[in-house]
């Protein structure tokens, strides 16, 4: 019996182990799955649990078993990983190893705030942030009380999990300031460490119109040294200073440590992995996917679903003694909500940036890129259906979708930048 161990089991795990349980036959193949946690997050839904928006109110219809999202044909084993040993192909946890002829990383990132000084002193005062379940439920308890003053989102560093999601939150937050009446209250401000709204001009320019248009101030390349909460002020490491009265930090985000302790990673918990065909740097019988991968993409669920095909394809080429195809294009898409029930949407990859245009079809859509839709915004709340009941469980060919590799149709390009 061979074996093939998935550790994570978060999007990019589960939909790993779906598609490898529908090609490995159960009599030749055992497929165990590792993570410590039981529950499985629908991490989208955090940016709306702090302003209680669309019926996202907290942990309903948010969570869900891990158990019960994986096939049945596949063990799950609910511990807590604390050794990789590549060199013997074995992963240990407290009281048990496990070995393997095929491993896909999927481990994910998470927050680091204890890695900024001040951060965690200031957290419940006046500085929150949402990227987890208990925190999202912090803040939102905080933005009820909050009557007025400045509101500063600070992104620390990238790369962040999700790098739209500060965009939506600001966008919300002004949306949500309106619907309590006290928007004419409230100065929002955006410190970014990047050099404006997006990475990338095309998106950055238009985006960054729109915040101009809500009267969200935009404070670029502004890397935080320090919090004060005390005082505060955040202070950027050539001094520079920002008031604030509530501060919504994206900390760091940081990946497994026993990545790097393996010797797989690149210092900062993401695995060195091939660009293309998503296998591991380190090691030939290891794929990375997902958040862990240091690959310069978005570390979003989309780019999980996009990897998800390319490092399917290719362990079951090298499985039959064929080469992998150099294929992933660093596919990434996500619906950027921006308030009052509209949302932008953007498709891009490693060598072409977000433009305009329409999308997956062309003329037909039916969704817009780069233009505030309601229809946007409808997407963006359908998805969470989507996510559980087809995406994870990979029900049915979402090529013809969302199609792994990303399709120039639809989109305007005059837009394209040499």
């Amino acid at each position: 019996m061979k074996r093939l161990l998935i550790l994570g089991a978060g999007t990019a795990g589960t939909m790993m182990a779906h598609k490898m349980r529908r090609k490995l036959k159960v009599s030749e193949w055992d497929i165990t799955v590792i993570d410590k946690s039981e529950k499985h997050f629908y991490q989208p839904g955090l940016i709306f649990v702090p302003f209680k928006l669309y019926g996202y109110t907290g942990e309903k219809g948010n969570i869900k078993n891990t158990r019960d999202l994986l096939p049945k044909d596949v063990n799950f084993v609910s511990k807590a990983i604390t050794r990789l040993d590549p060199e013997n192909n074995r992963v240990e946890t407290a009281d048990e190893s496990f070995e393997y002829d095929w491993l896909i990383l999927g481990l994910g990132c998470r927050i680091a705030p204890e890695e900024v000084p001040g951060l965690e002193a200031g957290y419940g005062k006046n500085v929150f942030y949402y990227y987890t379940m208990p925190s999202a439920l912090d803040m939102q308890k905080a933005l009820e009380d909050f009557d007025g003053g400045k509101l500063v989102l600070n992104i620390t560093e990238y790369p962040i999990k999700c790098p739209v999601a500060p965009i939506e939150f600001i966008c919300l937050a002004d949306y949500f300031f309106h619907l309590k009446g006290i928007r004419h209250k409230v100065d929002l401000e955006l410190v970014t460490s990047a050099q404006g709204v997006f990475t990338k001009p095309v998106a950055g320019r238009m985006l960054g119109d729109m915040f101009k248009e809500k009267g969200i101030k935009v404070t670029p390349n502004f890397t935080v040294a320090e919090v004060r909460s005390d005082q505060g002020k955040i202070i950027s490491h050539d001094g520079k200073e920002v008031q604030f009265d509530f501060l919504a930090s994206i900390p760091p985000n940081v990946g497994a440590g026993i990545i790097d302790e393996a010797g797989m990673g690149n210092g900062n918990g993401y695995a060195l992995t091939h660009p293309n065909t998503l296998k591991s740097q380190k090691y030939n019988n290891i794929y990375v996917i997902g958040d862990c991968t240091n690959v310069n993409t978005s570390k979003a669920g989309s780019v999980a679903h996009f990897q998800a095909g390319i490092v399917e394809r290719n362990i079951l080429r090298e499985i039959e003694g064929k080469d992998p195809l150099p294929d992933f294009d660093g596919h990434s898409n996500c619906f950027i909500e921006t308030g009052f029930k509209k949302a932008h949407l953007i498709d891009f990859n490693y060598k072409q940036e977000p433009i305009p245009g329409r999308f997956p079809l062309p003329t037909f859509g039916p969704f817009s890129l780069l233009k505030e839709t309601r229809l946007n915004h409808m997407g963006k709340l359908f998805f969470r259906w989507f996510y559980w009941n087809m995406l994870l469980s990979d029900m049915v060919d979402m090529e013809m979708i969302l199609p792994t590799s990303m399709s120039y149709l639809g989109k305007d390009l005059s837009y394209v930048t040499k």
